[in-house]
């Protein structure tokens, strides 16, 4: 079944990135709280990316009309910041807009490039995202990320763990569900991808949400491939 593999599809967000360093890093760089030190970051981009979930399923049950993540972000930002002390009325828009922007500049996990390049010298490599498309775009070029194209809830017009969102995926690659592996640190969402037919690869992020971190430490279950990092899946996959 390995063999008919065609693409490899990411999620990003603790997959491929390091999003609570990030946004932890871009949080103190604001200076939004005199004297802020990374213990604070960090507890701001927990309290930030608490808010994610929820935010995006209101969307999918159908409680509100499909929005982009950006302005989901920024929603929830106007939440997370008075938690914080800070009252966003008083800011100014650019302030506002370059913390929401943080997404767009999150680090990559030190596997992350080289994994992508040489699994690209074999297969299609694609986001499969919650991001929008200039997220990711922005986001792939702070980070180097070298996909082949951009996809996501904003193209597919659909959040994960719908199964429209995988669906839709492996369509518009001109591909069987099966023909594609949806590569991810989270069981939910390799759960969900194989429920549509497609193939699964588990990635270990042990310190996404942080060094306590409770939850995916382990694979749920007999996925197609598991692996270290993405430099461990491109070597399974046989990419040298």
């Amino acid at each position: 079944m390995r063999g008919q593999i065609r693409a490899f599809v990411f999620d990003v967000f603790g997959t491929v990135v390091d999003w609570r360093e990030g946004v932890a890093r871009e949080f103190v760089a604001s200076g939004l709280v005199p004297g802020a030190d990374a213990s604070l970051g960090l507890r701001f981009a927990d309290a930030w990316r608490r808010r994610y979930a929820p935010s995006f399923m209101k969307v999918n049950r159908g409680e509100r009309p499909f929005v982009k993540l950006d302005a989901l972000h920024m929603e929830n930002l106007l939440e997370t910041l008075p938690e914080f002390g800070v009252d966003p009325s008083g800011l100014a828009p650019a302030q506002l807009e370059r913390l929401n922007a943080a997404w767009r500049r999150l680090p990559p996990w030190p596997d992350s490039v080289e994994g992508l390049a040489r699994l690209k010298t074999r297969y299609i490599i694609a986001p499969h995202s919650n991001g929008n498309l200039r997220l990711l775009l922005e986001m792939a070029k702070h980070g180097g990320l070298p996909w082949d194209a951009i996809l996501g809830a904003e193209v597919v017009g659909a959040y994960k763990p719908t199964p429209h969102s995988y669906l839709r995926t492996a369509e518009l690659l001109s591909l069987q569900p099966h023909e594609v592996c949806m590569t991810a640190a989270h069981n939910d969402d390799l759960q969900a991808a194989r429920a549509c037919g497609l193939r699964t690869a588990f990635i270990y992020r042990r310190t996404e949400y942080g060094p306590e971190q409770r939850t995916d430490l382990q694979p749920a279950a007999d996925w197609d491939f598991v692996a270290e990092s993405i430099t461990d899946l491109a070597s399974q996959a046989g990419c040298a």
